[in-house]
Parts: structure tokens; C-alpha cells; sequence
């Protein structure tokens, strides 16, 4: 397919020797405005001069205002003389397929592991003191912890678990339009295997028999895997994801393929909008969509997610679910689509954060499928003390319409929770230079839609969405990614800085561009529920932490958690 050539004279793209045309559709408009009308073309530049493809000076000249470059009639002539070779070349390339799950040569690398790391000993729940409910819809409700608890010790079953979920599933999916492809028999397989083993005292550990949900976006063998997008609604893939065979490993239950924003972006999908279960007016955002909201509805007992720039962080702050964003690279994403090979991240979603650490330790470690992935220990010890840790923030992210009245929370709760908060700053540098990277590796995974016009297909066409952006993103210079690399390495030097004298930064969720940066650098992040708003709906925070640090994020996560005590309110379904 992507050597399909687009049969339709508007969408055809073409790059010119020296600089490439094309622009970015991040540039400020001072950039993209010319300084100065231009002068008419000279005689020279008629149709009578033009280079391969019908290609002229006069072309040229339209293609340097996407480019915010100028050049003199002269140098129009050369280039528009010399661009049929670099339109012969994209031609030849188009001809050579390149799966989605072909990785880029380059390959990104967010900085070393901390030296010392310690061995990777998985976590195990501690005991609860909570009995087990006689209610359905409260054992739906309870964190990990509890249900590792209750299976261990044989309390509950996983059948019994997973008919309370799939009967959830049942009543409330439809309403939330969470689902895409139900699995209940595999579920009904693997819980009963998962009792027969437990039986037997071969407990595997805490997620060995809950149900879980997973982002349609992971591969499972024999199910379809659709992206959440029409072009790919039919498609079934051969093998599992590493997520997917490693929560196997671990005994969980899969016990539904959860909705996204078509390719991973919003909470549009092709048969639907996902819906906030604290508000069924709103959509519950994205493009972990139906990841947060299954799991904010007590429809499985935690949910896997994915993020390039917020699809974690955002819809656990639509429907008030823990999201814990992974440092780059601690996850494989062997067999998940790609959308941006060096920022995408999986990651879990869950109800608490202690629950995300029980699941990040199931998921760890690379594999030979992923370049980006590398297997790093995740010290972690939910008994661990944080006073004393150094958090740092700037009071100006939490003052006026930047922030909530739950953010503000958040800072007393650390506070109180004995962490020191040390103030920092950030440069004032054009982040959305940033936004280049992603633009361009979103673009490229999927040409084959927008150079055959099966983008027509995807449901959500407005300006900002998917379809016209790949097109626009065609126009962005080779140079300009190029350069964004640069400035991507600059920011990541900044925040090491930044990081050497805190051990974690708290901010409003989208605060000082700490959302677009820290995707950019690989650092980790957790976004927990702070509060509410006056409707009802919740608020969430957003914690970063240092690379590869994510045990010690997750200790002052708890600690804050603790002290806010907000995270068990349940919507009213």
C-alpha cells in the first residue's frame, strides 16, 4: 500500500533538491509571513521553463511560503530544474513497503538507567485488612491491592471476579461506548485456569486472575485489532503483544479490547465517542479512552494504556483514574501500532498508584522486537518513606485560570506528606518546536492512508484531526525534523539539570509545556485524581519523575493519594 500512488492531483507531494519545500504548521505567524511583497516573476519563470512534473519557478515561489525561506528568481530556476531527480527518488521509495511496525533506523535513547538500580523483584500486595463485600459492585470498585488479596488467600475466585466484570461490561459498556471486541471466553478460559493453579498454590503473583482491559491498539492472536479506526475495523493479527503475552505470564484475565480515538488520537473512534462516566454528556478524552473509563467504572480491575503526547495523562484526568506513563523504553511495544517510534510509551491504568506499580512490574523489560526497549530493574517499595524527598514545583503554575483549587490540594497534601518542595524553573524556549517530531513520525507511519485516500474513511475530519494534519505534515522540511532533533537534545540536557536536585516535579497536568517536554525527554510521569469540580467530575494532578526512577514516583504518589483521600469516589452510573 505504500507504494500506492494517490490518484488524485491535489494530494500529490514532491521535495526539491536543495531544501525541501514544505512547512510546519507549528510556526508562529510572524515566521510565515513574508516581510515583504515579492516582486512579479520575471519573463523567465513562464510555463515555458519548468523543470520535470510541470514543476516552475512559479512553483517554487508558492512552495517557499510553506518553507518561510526566499529565494531569487534565479535560484527558482535552478531548483525547480533540479527537482524531477527528488521526485523520481520519492517515487522509488513509495515502491518499497514499509510496515507499521518498522522502526526507524535512529533510534532514541531518553539517557542511562540509574547505577543503582537494584535487582527486579516484582511487588506483592500487602495484606488487606478489608473483608471481602458481600456486594458485587463493591468488589467491582476495589483497587488491585484488595483483589490480589482476596484471590490469594482464596476468598474470591477469578471465575466469580470475572462474571462480575463481563456482567458490567454487559450493562454499562454500551452506555459508555468503551468497548470494541469483547473476549469472554478467552476471559472464561484463563480464570478458569488461573483458580485450578492457585488451587494447586502456584499463585503467580497480584494480577494472577483479574481481569484486565487492553487499548486496541495491542495485537491479540486470533482477535481483531483495529486501531480504532475504519480503514483497520476488520483487521486480526497473528501473534500477541508483549503486553498482552506478559500479563498473560502473569495470569491475568483479558477480558476486553478497549476503545481509542482513531489512531490514537481523541475519543472518536468508528463506531462511536467514548463516554466520561462521571458525565455521559462528555467524552471521556483520549485516546486511552476506553481504557479510563472501563476502569473508572469498575468494568475490569485495571486497564493498559498508551501516550505520545497526553493520551495516558488526559483521559485519566477526564474520568479520575491513576495513569502511570512509563519512563521510554522500560516497556516493550512489540505488536502495538506505532504512531511516533521514539515517544510512544504503554503504560497502566488503574484506580490507585499503588495498583500502577503492580501492573508497570508485570510489563517491564524489553525484547528484541522493540529497539527502543531495554529491561531495567523497578525498585519499588510501597512501605518506602518519602519525607524527606525533594519535590519541586514554581508557584506561578499554580496560581490564577493555570490551575485548580485541586492542584493547590495536591501541593498541601505533599506538604504534608513530609515531601520538601524546592522551586524551579523552566527557560523560556519554543517548546512547540517539539511538536515537529511527532507530527513527522505520525505522518510517515501512516502515509498509506493519506497517499491512497483511505484517511476519507476515518470518521473525525475536522481541521485538527488526523487526516488533514498528515496531509499538512507532508509540507514540513527535512531540515526542520533534523533540527527539532537538536533542539529535543538541548531540552533533554535541560531537564537532567533539572533533575539533579529534585526527585520528582508537580504541576498542573499541562502546565509550563511540561506535557509535550517530558514526552519528549522519556521521563515518566503519574497523573492521580486531586479533587473535584462542582459538577462532580473529577480533577487530577501531574507528577513527573527522573528517567527510569518510576518506583520512587510512584512512592510519592502514594503519599499525596494518602493524604488527599479522594480516590475511591465512584460515578453514578
Amino acid at each position: 500500500m505504500s507504494g500506492t500512488r494517490d490518484p488524485r492531483p491535489d494530494r500529490r507531494s514532491f521535495l526539491v533538491s536543495s531544501g525541501a519545500i514544505a512547512a510546519s504548521g507549528v510556526l508562529p505567524a510572524s515566521a510565515r509571513t513574508p516581510a515583504a511583497p515579492e516582486p512579479p516573476e520575471p519573463a523567465s519563470s513562464s510555463p515555458a521553463h519548468q523543470g520535470a512534473d510541470g514543476i516552475t519557478p512559479a512553483t517554487i515561489r508558492e512552495a517557499e511560503k510553506l518553507a518561510a525561506v526566499r529565494y531569487t528568481a534565479a535560484e527558482r530556476e535552478q531548483v525547480a530544474d533540479s527537482a524531477g531527480e527528488s521526485v523520481e527518488r520519492l517515487r522509488r521509495r513509495r515502491g518499497f513497503p514499509l510496515p507499521n511496525e518498522l522502526a526507524p533506523a535512529q533510534v532514541f535513547d531518553p539517557g542511562p538507567p540509574p547505577a543503582t538500580a537494584s535487582s527486579d523483584r516484582a511487588p506483592t500486595p500487602p495484606p488487606t485488612r478489608r473483608p471481602l463485600p458481600s456486594d458485587d459492585e463493591d468488589i467491582a470498585y476495589a483497587p488491585l491491592t484488595d483483589l490480589a488479596a482476596w484471590i490469594h488467600r482464596r476468598e474470591l475466585t477469578s471465575r466469580r471476579l470475572t462474571e462480575i466484570y463481563l456482567e458490567r461490561l454487559d450493562r454499562f459498556g454500551p452506555r459508555l461506548e468503551c468497548v470494541v471486541t469483547r473476549t469472554d471466553d478467552l476471559a472464561r478460559r484463563q480464570a478458569r485456569v488461573a483458580d485450578e493453579e492457585i488451587g494447586a498454590g502456584r499463585w503467580r503473583g497480584p494480577l494472577h486472575g483479574v481481569p484486565w482491559g487492553a487499548k486496541d491498539l495491542l495485537d491479540t492472536d486470533g482477535i481483531r485489532t483495529t486501531w480504532g479506526a475504519a480503514p483497520y475495523r476488520d483487521r486480526i493479527a497473528r501473534t500477541d503483544a508483549a503486553v498482552v503475552r506478559k500479563l498473560a505470564d502473569a495470569g491475568a484475565v483479558l477480558a476486553a479490547k478497549l476503545t481509542l480515538g482513531a489512531i490514537a488520537y481523541g475519543d472518536i473512534w468508528f463506531d462511536g465517542k467514548t463516554r466520561n462516566p462521571f458525565d455521559l454528556e462528555k467524552g471521556s478524552s483520549g485516546s486511552s479512552a476506553g481504557s479510563a473509563a472501563a476502569t473508572a467504572a469498575g468494568l475490569v480491575g485495571f486497564a493498559i494504556g498508551t501516550e505520545t503526547l497526553g493520551s495516558i495523562v488526559s483521559p485519566c484526568m477526564r474520568c479520575g483514574t491513576t495513569g502511570l506513563r512509563p519512563t521510554f523504553s522500560r516497556v516493550s511495544r512489540t505488536g502495538a501500532m506505532a504512531l511516533c517510534w521514539s515517544l510512544d510509551k504503554i503504560g497502566p491504568i488503574c484506580r490507585t498508584t499503588h495498583d500502577c506499580a503492580l501492573v508497570l512490574a508485570a510489563i517491564n523489560g524489553g525484547d528484541a522486537g522493540d529497539p527502543s526497549s531495554r529491561t531495567v530493574p523497578l525498585p519499588f517499595d510501597p512501605g518506602r518513606a518519602v519525607r524527606g524527598l525533594r519535590v519541586g514545583y514554581n508557584p506561578s503554575w499554580f496560581e490564577g485560570e493555570a490551575a485548580g483549587e485541586h492542584d493547590r490540594r495536591a501541593l498541601d497534601a505533599a506538604r504534608a506528606a513530609g515531601l520538601r518542595l524546592v522551586e524551579v524553573d523552566l527557560p523560556d524556549w519554543p517548546y512547540d518546536t517539539l511538536m515537529t517530531i511527532l507530527l513527522v513520525e505520525a505522518a510517515a507511519a501512516f502515509e498509506e492512508l493519506t497517499l491512497d485516500g483511505r484517511d476519507d474513511e476515518l470518521v473525525w475530519q475536522a481541521p485538527e484531526a488526523w487526516p488533514n494534519t498528515f496531509r499538512a505534515t507532508r509540507f514540513i522540511p527535512a531540515i526542520e525534523y533534523v533540527q527539532a532533533e537538536r533542539f529535543r537534545r538541548r531540552v533533554a540536557e535541560m531537564m537532567a539539570e533539572r533533575f539533579d536536585d529534585v526527585h520528582a516535579i508537580i504541576s498542573p497536568s499541562y502546565a509550563a509545556s511540561l506535557l509535550l517536554i517530558t514526552n519528549c525527554t522519556g521521563h515518566p510521569s503519574l497523573t492521580l485524581r486531586t479533587g473535584f469540580a462542582d459538577d462532580g467530575t473529577p480533577r487530577a494532578t501531574t507528577i513527573n519523575g527522573r528517567l527510569f526512577d518510576d518506583g520512587t514516583l510512584c512512592s510519592i504518589g502514594m503519599a499525596i493519594e494518602r493524604e488527599l483521600g479522594v480516590w475511591d469516589r465512584r460515578p453514578k452510573l
